[in-house]
């Protein structure tokens, strides 16, 4: 039970990897709020993951990431009924997807509000609760293709070489008061996304990671648990790969 009592707020944690991320969470014995703009989805995870760890423990927030006051409102109701926030994991994120020549500047910006700008507006309302305790952990979900690049996908890896920055900038801010700042960088993983890519381009992909095998949603949940426990108390503006050796 590394999280025994803990509160944490998972964004995007209504499927995918943020839904295994509070499943574990949860497992290991923390209160988790789920933050998702998907009204059907949030509930329904919220439900199947109550009943598999006995209610109570989980509740779901119908949260727009890029609205402050939206963000301002969960939270303060959470501090109101918990008393105080441990963990702030910023998952939410979405990709639109074009060659840059072929971009939108409103597909550009979309991407960056929701997987930059959201982060930053979680972490500025979340660490200001987690400042009055002097503890707090903050796990921002960037990837990969944030460190490297990709073909087709400026705006989504601008967004997460973005929270690179942002991860390390509050890192150092937020050090001297007991509050880490850490990210994970995931690979390919088995997601809705991945299971559509083309058999052909996906064996292609497989080809260009050493351990020739596409990741978990698992893989990434433990990784963030790891970050999010005491075991790191002692580890702060770090990037974690979790891509099967593929930034070797």
């Amino acid at each position: 039970m590394r999280l025994k009592d803990k509160v944490a707020v998972i964004t995007g944690g209504a499927r995918g990897i943020g839904k295994k991320i509070s499943e574990i969470f949860l497992s290991e014995g923390a209160q988790v709020n789920i933050f998702d703009i998907n009204e059907s989805e949030g509930n329904a995870a919220a439900r199947e993951l109550g009943l598999l760890y006995n209610g109570g423990r989980v509740t779901f927030f119908k949260a727009d990431i890029t609205d402050e006051n939206d963000i301002e409102g969960s939270i303060e109701s959470i501090i109101k009924t918990s008393g105080k926030i441990d963990i702030l994991v910023n998952n939410a994120g979405i990709t639109l997807d074009n060659l840059v020549l072929r971009m939108s500047v409103a597909d550009w910006k979309k991407v960056i509000d929701i997987n930059l700008t959201g982060a930053f507006i979680c972490s500025k309302i979340a660490v200001k609760h987690m400042m009055k305790r002097h503890a707090g952990k903050i796990i921002n979900i960037s990837s990969i293709v944030g460190v490297h690049g990709n073909i087709g996908q400026a705006n989504y890896s601008a967004s997460k070489a973005g929270l690179i920055g942002l991860t390390k900038t509050l890192a150092r801010e937020m050090a001297v008061r007991n509050i880490q700042v850490n990210a994970i960088a995931p690979g390919y993983i088995k997601t809705d996304m991945t299971e559509k890519i083309p058999d052909k381009i996906k064996d292609k992909l497989i080809e260009q990671i050493p351990a020739r095998n596409l990741g978990s949603a698992e893989d990434v949940a433990r990784a963030v648990l790891f970050l999010a426990s005491s075991e790191s108390d002692y580890i702060t503006g770090t990037v974690v790969s979790v891509d099967g050796g593929m930034g070797i």
